[in-house]
C-alpha cells in the first residue's frame, strides 16, 4: 500500500511515521509531500531512519511535487496548515482584542483557519482524485476537521475525518482502569472539538459512572473543567469544552501571554535542529510536547480498516450524520464511534442526548454551515453571519469588529479579501 502524506514536513510528521513504522506494516511506501523543501528535506531523512531502525521493508520517500506524490497512492493523509505558525498565532490573538477566546478551532480563529484552509484543501483533494488510485480514501486530519470533511465529502471525495481526542481518552481511562487500551469502548458524540465520552465499555459494562466517582479530580484537571460540571452533565466533555464552560477565564488567562502557537514555535525550531542529527532514529520525547498524542496510533488503525486488515476496532470520526443524531440533518457531519470495512466507517448506536448537549451540537452546527458557506464563496456578510451565529461571539459588536480583524489578518490567504 501507498500512502501519501500532504503536509509531510511539519515537524509533526515523525509521530505519524512511527506509528507505520511500528504499526503499518500494510504499507510498502510512505511518500512526504510538502512545499517546503529545505525542511521536507530534513523531516524526510529522518523519517527514513525511523523505518529503518524499526526494521521495516517500506521504503519512505518525499517530494514537493504533489502530482507525482499522490500517483497511485492508495490514501492520502492531509495535515495542512495553511499559513503556518505565524497565522496560527495571529488566530489566537485577535479575538481576546474583542472579548472573546483566543483558539485556533474555536471561535473566530477557528473561522479564519478554516476560510484559507478549505479551499486548499480542495484544491488538494481533486488533484488526489485525478491521480490516486481509484476508490482511494482522503484522512483529514486537518484543522477545522469538521468542517474541512464537510467540504471535501460534499464535494464528492471519499474522505473521513480524524481526530486524536477520543483515543486519548481512551489511553487514560484504560490507564485508570488497568486494562488494555482496545479493551476500552467510547460512546464519544458530537462535533470535532465539540465532544462528549458518554459512556466507556469494558466487556459490555459501562465504567464511566466508576471512573467518575474514583477519579473526578484528576479527569477534571486533565480537562481543565469544573468537577461540578461533570458530575452534573454525568460524562466528560472534551477538554476543548473548556472554550465553553469556562470561556470568561480563558480570556482572563491568556490575555498578555504567549499564545500556544507561540509555544508550538519555538518546539518545532528545536525539533528541527534535533532531526538534523543523523544518529537519531527515533522520535525525541520533545515531540510529546508538540501535541497531537496518539494520532499515529489513531491514523494506522483507521487505514487499517478502511483497507479491510481489521473490522472489529473501533474509530473515533467525522462522517456523514444519516440519522445517527435525529436533531441534525443527514448531510451534517458529525463526530462518533465507529468500526470501518472497506465501504468505510460504520457508526456505532447513539442513545438519545439530553437537550443541552443537543442544543449546543445544533446551535455549533449551524456555525459551521455559515462557515462553509462562508469559505466557498467569500464576501464580509458571509464571514460576519457565521461569527454572529457562534455561541461564543453572537453579539453584533463582536462579530463585527471580528469580522473586519479576520478578514484584515488572512488577507494574503483570501483570494476573495485581496
Amino acid at each position: 500500500m501507498k500512502i501519501a502524506v500532504i503536509g509531510g514536513g511539519s515537524t509533526y510528521t515523525p509521530e505519524l511515521v512511527d506509528g507505520f513504522a511500528r504499526l503499518g506494516s500494510m504499507v510498502d511506501e510512505l511518500v512526504l509531500i510538502d512545499p517546503a523543501a529545505e525542511r521536507l528535506e530534513i523531516v524526510g531523512a529522518f523519517a527514513a531512519r525511523i523505518f529503518a531502525a524499526q526494521g521495516h521493508p517500506g521504503k519512505v520517500t518525499w517530494t514537493t511535487d504533489l502530482d507525482a506524490g499522490v500517483t497511485d497512492a492508495d490514501a492520502a493523509v492531509i495535515q495542512l496548515r495553511v499559513g503556518g505558525q505565524q497565522a496560527r498565532i495571529t488566530d489566537e490573538t485577535f479575538p481576546l482584542e474583542c472579548g472573546c477566546v483566543g483558539q485556533e478551532t474555536t471561535g473566530a480563529g477557528g473561522l479564519a483557519k478554516a476560510l484559507r484552509t478549505v479551499p486548499v484543501v480542495l484544491d488538494v483533494a481533486d488533484r488526489i482524485r485525478r491521480r490516486a488510485k481509484p476508490g482511494a480514501w482522503i484522512v483529514d486530519f486537518t484543522n477545522p476537521v469538521g468542517i474541512v470533511t464537510r467540504a471535501l465529502l460534499d464535494a464528492g471525495h471519499r474522505a473521513v475525518g480524524l481526530c486524536n481526542v477520543a483515543i486519548g481518552f481512551q489511553r487514560r481511562f484504560a490507564g485508570y482502569l488497568g486494562v488494555d487500551p482496545s479493551a476500552v469502548v467510547l460512546d464519544h458524540v458530537g462535533l470535532n472539538h465539540l465532544t462528549w465520552e458518554r459512556a466507556a465499555y469494558v466487556d459490555g459494562v459501562d465504567r464511566l459512572p466508576d471512573l467518575l466517582a474514583r477519579h473526578l479530580s484528576e479527569i477534571s484537571d486533565e480537562v481543565d473543567i469544573a468537577a461540578e460540571v461533570l458530575t452534573t452533565l454525568g460524562n466528560v466533555p472534551s477538554y476543548y469544552l473548556s472554550y465553553f464552560y469556562r470561556h470568561d477565564k480563558h480570556v482572563r488567562e491568556s490575555l498578555g501571554q504567549p499564545t500556544r502557537g507561540q509555544r508550538v514555535a519555538e518546539i518545532e525550531a528545536v525539533l528541527l535542529d534535533m532531526y538534523r542529527d543523523v544518529t537519531l532514529v527515533e522520535k525525541p520525547a520533545l515531540l510529546g510536547e508538540r501535541g497531537g498524542a496518539y494520532y499515529s496510533e489513531a491514523a494506522v488503525g483507521l487505514l487499517a480498516s478502511l483497507h479491510g486488515h481489521d473490522d472489529t476496532s473501533v474509530h473515533s470520526v467525522n462522517v456523514r450524520n444519516n440519522g445517527t443524531l435525529p436533531f441534525l440533518p443527514a448531510d451534517a457531519v458529525i463526530e462518533v464511534s465507529a468500526r470501518a470495512g472497506l465501504d468505510g466507517p460504520a457508526t456505532l448506536p447513539v442513545t438519545a442526548l439530553p437537550p443541552d448537549l443537543a442544543g449546543l451540537i445544533t446551535h455549533v452546527w449551524g456555525y459551521e454551515e455559515l462557515a462553509i458557506d462562508a469559505a466557498l464563496r467569500g464576501g464580509r456578510q458571509r464571514v460576519y453571519r457565521a461569527l454572529l451565529a457562534h455561541p461564543l461571539i453572537g453579539q453584533h459588536e463582536y462579530a463585527d469588529a471580528l469580522t473586519d480583524r479576520l478578514i484584515a489578518a488572512g488577507r494574503q490567504h483570501l483570494a476573495w479579501a485581496s
